[in-house]
């Protein structure tokens, strides 16, 4: 009973979608990873880590970003991942899902700081594709594949905002104005002609 106690304890289980990096001493074993299914670790000598290799996604959250052309917006995105290389991602850096959230903030900033607000707008999945691949430069020493890249939305300051519908409903007025003008001009040209009708049959 007490040995199978004993041999229940140092019974791991990996799901499929897992695997466990093992050390032993501080040393990887051989293959480095287990899984997935039942594996053994030697007490007080064998130190293990469970590694997901599912697609996992976070958010960014809303990052203030000066554009180009100097606007201050409000940028949230959303970032597809996963874990490539188990033993890359134990090994090379301390917290590799932490880690991504970190260099995606900075890779959202750094590569929209470089648009104007009507690319920003208009260019919004090429813009996630540059992110996405500047990120997979970045997390690719440390086994981790980034995916895709979402931006989720594009905040921009009230005022602006404010500023932005009060031009667009004077464009509104100036073709309503337009058109009103352009039906008198044709009420006007046919009233011309009806009256050269008369003219000639008097």
């Amino acid at each position: 009973m007490i040995r199978t106690r004993h041999l229940l304890d140092h019974t791991k289980v990996a799901r499929e979608y897992e695997r466990a990096v093992v050390m032993r001493l501080g040393r990887l074993i051989d293959g480095g990873t287990k899984g997935p299914g039942l594996f053994f670790i030697m007490p007080c000598i064998d130190t293990f880590r469970i590694v997901d290799l599912r697609v996992l996604s976070f958010d960014v959250p809303p990052q203030e970003i000066l554009s180009r052309d100097s606007v201050t917006v409000s940028v949230e995105a959303v970032i597809y991942f996963r874990v490539n290389n188990p033993v890359i991602s134990v090994t090379n850096v301390n917290d590799a899902q932490f880690s991504t959230k970190l260099l995606a903030q900075t890779t959202l900033r750094n590569v929209l700081g470089t648009r104007t607000l009507s690319e920003m707008l208009s260019e919004r999945d090429s813009i996630a594709n540059v992110i996405e691949k500047v990120l997979e430069e970045g997390t690719d020493p440390w086994g981790v594949q980034v995916q895709r890249v979402e931006i989720k939305d594009i905040r921009l300051p009230h005022q602006l905002m404010r500023s932005m519908a009060a031009e667009a409903e004077a464009a509104r007025d100036a073709r309503a104005l337009i058109i009103h003008a352009d039906g008198e001009r044709k009420a006007s040209w046919f009233v011309f002609l009806y009256s050269e009708i008369l003219i000639l049959r008097l």
